[in-house]
């Protein structure tokens, strides 16, 4: 009987040669089917509303601010300031509605309660004239320190009247507007300030709305010189010729330790100075003044003799200080009163 042997074992990788191989892995990785991520709906926007802007609403700050410093110009942003009641006077039925008007700004310190603390603030005024022409092509430079105001063509100091178009009708024609307007407006760009002489610039500061009116000014016929005596310290006081007698006014000043005695010869010299050209000027102003009447065409001057001032201070609104006590009709020295204040 044969001898069963045991059965050699296959070499290593004959089996994987003959036999069946193993399904090869794939290259791929299985990946398990991914839910859809739960996306939450965005909230819709709200609807975001602007006031639609005035037809009129930057007309007041067209008319330039003359005399205020440029320092504080930026201090109007300060407050909120509203001008509607300018804006209705042109509206139909306005003291403004279809006539022809020159505006120009200017501004007046008050002491103001503005959010609960006491402080000087700079209110905002707008002053309309009404007549067909503009009621002056020239500006007064006044300062405490001179003691004759300059009268000078606007030119000079870069001001023109502009006419002003509504903000409707900037895209567009201008012909057949209800309402002719035109503010006094000022080119001087403030970034060319620092180029300019301090002197040039002050100039500015001290600018006036000049106009020629009709009937004589009050301190035409005054008698009251401003007196600055120029010392160390300077003296700085009124003198009225008619009321003060000089030797008496100086033997005040002296024993008031004002005056050095030394100095009182020429300090009564310099007051009768001041005296003269005082009463000189105010004789070149009647002089002028009768000439430019005898000369003016008579619809020019019954254009002056009807002209109408109206001043425009802002209105109350909850987010501004209270000025109701400060509104006052006076304009300047050269324009008076106004005619209506609102």
């Amino acid at each position: 009987m044969a001898k069963r042997g045991r059965k050699r074992a296959a070499p290593k990788g004959k089996e994987e040669e003959g036999g069946t191989k193993p399904q090869a892995e794939s290259s791929k990785p299985i990946t398990k089917a991914k839910r859809p991520r739960r996306v939450e709906p965005k909230p819709k926007p709200e609807t975001e509303y602007f006031e639609d802007r005035r037809n009129l609403e930057d007309l007041w700050q067209a008319a330039f601010p003359v005399g205020t410093e440029w320092d504080n110009m930026d201090k109007l942003r300060d407050i909120n300031w509203k001008f509607s009641n300018l804006e209705d006077a042109f509206e139909e039925g306005g003291v403004l509605h279809g006539k022809k008007v020159y505006l120009f700004g200017s501004t007046e310190p008050q002491l103001l309660n503005v959010n609960g603390e006491s402080k000087v603030t700079l209110i905002p005024v707008v002053v309309a004239v009404d007549m067909p022409f503009p009621p002056s092509d020239k500006i007064g430079i006044k300062s405490v320190q001179r003691v004759e105001e300059d009268i000078v063509p606007m030119k000079q100091m870069k001001m023109d009247w502009i006419p002003y178009v509504p903000l409707e009708n900037r895209q567009g024609r201008i012909e057949g507007l209800k309402s002719q307007i035109f503010t006094l407006g000022c080119t001087q760009r403030r970034s060319t300030l620092k180029l300019l002489k301090t002197e040039r610039v002050k100039q500015y500061d001290y600018c006036i709305p000049y106009f020629q009116p009709l009937e004589a000014q009050d301190d035409e016929e005054d008698t009251v010189v401003n007196i600055l005596f120029p010392i160390e310290p300077p003296i700085v006081c009124d003198f009225d010729w008619e009321l003060d007698e000089l030797e008496d006014f100086c033997k005040d000043l002296i024993e008031n330790e004002t005056l050095p005695e030394d100095k009182k010869d020429e300090f009564k010299n310099y007051v009768k100075e001041q005296v003269r050209e005082r009463k000189a000027a105010q004789r070149q102003a009647r002089e002028a003044r009768r000439k430019m009447i005898e000369s003016m065409n008579p619809e020019v001057k019954a254009a002056f003799e009807n002209m109408k001032l109206y001043k425009f201070y802002p209105v109350s609104t909850p987010d501004t200080p209270d000025i109701n006590s400060c509104k006052v009709p006076f304009i300047n020295r050269y324009y008076g009163k106004a005619h209506q204040v609102l």
